[in-house]
C-alpha cells in the first residue's frame, strides 16, 4: 500500500518555485499546453548552448542523458526501460499499435465515442484493412461497463481508452477496463496523456498492455517529448514502422548492414532522437518524481476540490463527475469543466485577467496543476464572479 500522501502545501510550494509561469499568470490550461518547467527550461537552454558552441562533441554526453529519460520514464509507470520508446507525441504511440498489428478482415477496435481524436483517427484509418470501429457513449466520460462489455466479442483486438476524459475530466477505473478488455480476448491500450505525471500507475500492477503519453501537459515537458510502453510479450506483435539505424542492435556501427532488431522498445524509434526535447522532459520528470506521484495526486486534487467549491459558492455548475462513486472508485482529476452561458467569451475575460484556460465541449475547461496555488483559483473566481 502507497504512504499516505504528504502535505499539498507542502509540495505545491515546491512545485512552484520551479515554474516560472507564476510570475505571469494563473494557468489553467495544462489539459491543453503546459508551459515548461524551470528544470526543463535550463536544460533546454544548455544543450542549445552546448550545440552552438560544441556541435557534437557532447553527443555521447546527450545520448546518456535521453536513456536516463527513458528509465526514468519507465520508473514512473512501473515498467521496465526495454519496455519504452521514446516518441514525438501521443498520436504516434498509438500508430505505433494501430499500424503495426496484424489485423485481419473483420476484426475490431473498441474506443470510447468522446474520445480526443488522436484516439479515435488511427484505429478509423484501419477500415482500409477491414477493421471496423466501434464506439460507446459516455456519460461525460463515465463508462457503461455493460456497455463497454456488449460492444466486445470474438473479433475484438484492441480496446483503446484514456485515463482522463479531456473533455470531462473523468478518471477510468483502469483495472476494471482492462478485465474487461482481457476477458474478450482483446488488447487493452491506454492513453494516458491527462494523467501521466500526477496520477500514479505501476503497469506491472494494472494490466495495460500498451500505453502513450505525450510530455507537454501534465509531465511539464515541452511538445514533441513523450513516450510509449509496450509490454515486453507484446514487443513482435507489432511490424516495426520507419525502421532505421536506431532500430537495429548494432545501431552505431553504419557499416554494417544487418536488419536484427532490438530486443527492446526502442526498435520503434528508427531515425535521430529529438534530443532536447528528451532531454528537457526528463528534467521536469526529475522535479516530479522527487517525491512520491501520490504526493503530486494528492495536490492536484486539493487545488481541484478549492476550485469546485468556489465555483459552487458563486452558482456556476460543475460539470465534471467529482464524488467517490459507490464502488469506491474516485473519478477526480486535474480537470475541471463548468457550464457557463457563453464559455468562449468567459475564457477572453478570464485571459485578459491573466487566467489561462480552455473551452472543450461547449464547456469552460480548467485544468490547473500540483503547483497552483489557492490565490490563483480565487483570482479566477474573482473574474468568472
Amino acid at each position: 500500500m502507497p504512504s499516505a500522501p504528504a502535505d499539498p502545501a507542502v509540495t505545491r510550494q515546491r512545485l512552484r518555485s520551479a515554474m516560472p509561469v507564476t510570475n505571469n499568470w494563473a494557468y489553467f490550461d495544462h489539459a491543453a499546453v503546459a508551459p515548461l518547467s524551470g528544470p526543463a527550461r535550463d536544460r533546454l537552454a544548455a544543450w542549445a548552448g552546448e550545440a552552438a558552441a560544441e556541435g557534437d562533441t557532447n553527443w555521447l554526453a546527450w545520448d546518456r542523458g535521453v536513456e536516463t529519460t527513458r528509465r526514468t520514464a519507465a520508473t514512473l509507470i512501473g515498467a521496465t526501460p526495454d519496455e519504452i520508446a521514446l516518441v514525438p507525441s501521443t498520436t504516434a504511440g498509438i500508430n505505433l499499435v494501430a499500424e503495426g498489428l496484424d489485423w485481419r478482415d473483420g476484426d475490431n477496435v473498441v474506443v470510447l465515442a468522446d474520445e480526443f481524436p488522436s484516439n479515435l483517427y488511427p484505429w478509423m484509418q484501419q477500415a482500409w484493412r477491414g477493421v471496423e470501429t466501434r464506439t460507446v457513449s459516455t456519460d461525460r466520460g463515465r463508462i457503461d461497463f455493460d456497455q463497454l462489455r456488449a460492444a466486445c466479442d470474438s473479433r475484438t483486438r484492441i480496446v483503446s481508452v484514456s485515463w482522463v476524459a479531456y473533455a470531462s475530466g473523468y478518471r477510468q477505473p483502469l483495472d476494471v477496463v482492462a478485465d474487461i478488455a482481457h476477458s474478450a480476448g482483446a488488447l487493452f491500450f491506454l492513453d494516458a496523456i491527462q494523467a501521466t505525471g500526477v496520477f500514479p500507475l505501476d503497469v506491472s500492477q494494472t494490466a495495460i498492455d500498451f500505453l502513450a503519453a505525450d510530455g507537454h501537459k501534465w509531465m511539464l515537458g515541452p511538445e514533441g517529448a513523450g513516450f510509449a510502453y509496450i509490454r515486453q510479450e507484446h514487443l513482435d506483435k507489432l511490424r516495426p514502422l520507419g525502421v532505421g539505424w536506431h532500430s537495429v542492435k548494432a545501431s552505431g556501427e553504419f557499416g554494417r548492414i544487418a536488419l536484427d532488431l532490438k530486443d527492446s522498445a526502442a526498435r520503434y524509434e528508427g531515425g535521430s532522437a529529438n534530443m532536447p526535447g528528451h532531454l528537457a522532459l526528463g528534467a521536469s520528470l526529475d522535479l516530479l518524481t522527487a517525491q512520491p506521484t501520490n504526493d503530486v495526486a494528492a495536490a492536484v486534487l486539493d487545488v481541484t476540490d478549492y476550485l469546485c467549491e468556489r465555483l459552487a459558492s458563486i452558482g456556476v455548475a460543475v460539470a465534471s463527475h467529482r464524488g467517490i462513486e459507490q464502488n469506491g472508485h474516485d473519478p477526480r482529476s486535474g480537470i475541471v469543466v463548468a457550464d457557463l452561458t457563453d464559455p468562449t467569451a468567459a475564457r477572453q475575460r478570464l485571459l485578459d485577467a491573466g487566467c489561462v484556460t480552455s473551452v472543450r465541449g461547449g464547456r469552460l475547461r480548467m485544468s490547473p496543476h500540483g503547483y497552483t496555488s489557492y490565490e490563483d483559483v480565487d483570482r479566477l473566481i474573482d473574474v468568472l464572479r
